[in-house]
């Protein structure tokens, strides 16, 4: 089966796309064309996949990505069985597809909206109207394939394929002195609790690594202060996980804020599937799978102290090995990716043959 996936928006090794989804259909046999921004980056070589580059779609200016797209669109998906999307204005170029379509959606984009710090404030509520119009026609005219459980309030009896790590077989204990961050560092991410915190550590002499594009708007100088904290830039996904073993705790300090309140974080099944102790704020689902497996620490929003104390309450090495082997231990017992890729296969066949 020849599957096209496609996305102007995502960086090309985006975990859930690329290191996942690709994967898995590649590992089943089927033949795989990637339409994604590569630029001037090399693409991947992997056996049955084939690589296409197409614009990025950033801030303002997405015209341009969605033509080129649409162009390579029509072309492969001549002979193609099945499409795959990954952005919702791709949607909008369904009359350019000439195979079958499953819109993946793995992000809220009406309510990132307001987060989004290229959009004037006074556009953003229009803005966020016209997504939902975008993802109402996007409902009405494809199969959809839900990255959370959280999403079926938005569309009720979609698919669902959680977004969630695969599961490596063995870690180190969690270590001394190192906390770790995996993700977007923006300000609705927590990123200046995290400084304020690194701050009270810093006469502790604590490190925090965080892996993941750095927004413009976070200030250059929070990480020349000599606080400890080191931002890596985008990271490909294996190489992230496997930088963050060892480490004494992996922050999620999402803020309250719409886009965050109804999905998992996926940076909390991170660190548990690696072995790393949890500090995530109480966004619901987040709470409520490390409360239950007592995989780390809850502490409240905004609060760079709530942080620091559960910080140190895990310099206790009882403490950590403890919270590091619930959450693995959780993880593999409901969240392991190899059942979620079995679920995306049988639906993409589904599609692609007219049973779904």
């Amino acid at each position: 089966m020849k599957v096209v996936v496609a996305t102007v928006v995502h960086h090309p090794s985006d975990a859930r796309i690329f290191y996942r989804q690709v994967d898995a259909l590649l590992e089943a046999g089927h033949e795989v064309v990637y339409l994604a921004p590569f630029g001037d980056e090399p693409p991947p070589v992997r056996d049955g996949l084939r690589c296409r580059s197409v614009p990025r779609a950033q801030g303002a200016r997405r015209l341009r990505a969605l033509r080129g797209a649409s162009s390579l669109l029509a072309e492969e998906t001549e002979d193609a069985h099945v499409a795959v999307l990954h952005d919702p204005e791709l949607s909008l170029l369904g009359r350019f597809v000439r195979c079958p379509v499953v819109v993946d959606v793995h992000e809220d984009l009406g309510a990132q909206l307001l987060d989004k710090e290229w959009i004037p404030r006074l556009l953003r509520g229009p803005a966020r109207l016209f997504v939902r119009r975008i993802e109402a026609r996007m409902e009405r005219l494809f199969p959809l394939m839900l990255a959370e459980e959280g999403y079926l309030e938005r569309f009720p009896g979609r698919v669902v394929v959680r977004n969630t790590p695969m599961f490596p077989p063995d870690v180190p204990r969690p270590g001394d002195h190192r906390l770790v961050y995996l993700g977007r560092v923006s300000h609705g991410r927590g990123v200046a609790v995290m400084v304020d915190a690194m701050r009270r550590l810093s006469e502790s002499h604590w490190n925090l690594d965080l892996y993941g594009p750095v927004d413009r708007s976070v200030p250059a100088a929070w990480f020349e202060e000599g606080i400890g904290v080191a931002a890596h830039g985008f990271t490909r996904s294996p190489v992230a996980h496997r930088a963050i073993r060892g480490a004494t705790a992996g922050l999620c300090l999402l803020r309250d804020l719409p886009n965050y309140r109804h999905s998992m974080p996926t940076k909390v099944l991170e660190y548990m599937a690696n072995g790393v102790p949890v500090i995530t704020t109480p966004i619901p689902a987040a709470r409520q799978l490390v409360e239950r497996s007592g995989a780390g620490v809850v502490v409240p929003f905004d609060d760079p102290q709530a942080v620091v104390d559960a910080v140190v309450g895990l310099s206790d090495s009882e403490e950590r090995e403890r919270c590091a082997e619930n959450g693995r231990r959780a993880f593999g017992e409901s969240c392991s990716w190899s059942a979620e890729a079995e679920r995306m296969l049988e639906f993409i066949t589904d599609v692609a043959t007219g049973r779904s």
